[in-house]
């Protein structure tokens, strides 16, 4: 009796990792879709906010791969349970940046300057790259249900870390 539940929790360990993998990998996805297909420039903060899931979706992995190899539970539980880490992470730069967005308290210095169209001045565009300025991390560049972007991630992050935790500190 004890093997069977043993396997159903190492099962269970292992689709949690691999949700987690998928539903990270899709997040900082839509992220990337936003900016190479809809041409949402990312902010100073929107660039800081993929960092979790850039870390979070090899972790994950990694974590699959322990546990389909009946690695020691205790290896699976640790790597989710840096994963919901990472997702707490994810959740404070959501909650921060929408927070810049609202007003409600300041944002990072070098995050304040507004993009604007980048003058050549008769050079090249490789001499303009130096010039560009990134969008104010106090705009939102959209708005989904009255949540910005970085709102969904907020909200993004707060479910993957639950269901990281939950994952990591199920009893076998």
């Amino acid at each position: 009796m004890t093997a069977t539940m043993n396997a159903d929790t190492g099962r269970q360990r292992t689709l949690t990792a691999l949700f987690l993998a998928v539903a990270m990998a899709a997040t900082v996805g839509s992220a990337l879709g936003f900016q190479y297909l809809g041409g949402y420039i990312p902010c100073h903060l929107c660039l800081e906010q993929r960092t979790p899931y850039y870390v979070g979706v090899p972790l994950m992995v990694l974590a699959v791969i322990a546990s389909m190899l009946h690695a020691p539970a205790w290896l699976t539980r640790g790597l989710l349970g840096v994963g919901g880490l990472l997702m707490l992470y994810g959740l404070y730069l959501g909650v921060y940046h929408s927070g810049v967005e609202w007003a409600w308290w300041a944002g990072p210095t070098d995050c304040t300057a507004g993009a604007g169209p980048v003058d050549t001045g008769g050079k090249g565009v490789l001499d303009a790259l130096d010039k560009f300025v990134p969008p104010s991390c106090d705009k939102a560049a959209l708005r989904i249900l009255g949540l910005s972007l970085a709102g969904w991630n907020a909200i993004a992050s707060l479910v993957l870390a639950a269901i990281a935790f939950r994952g990591a500190f199920t009893r076998d």
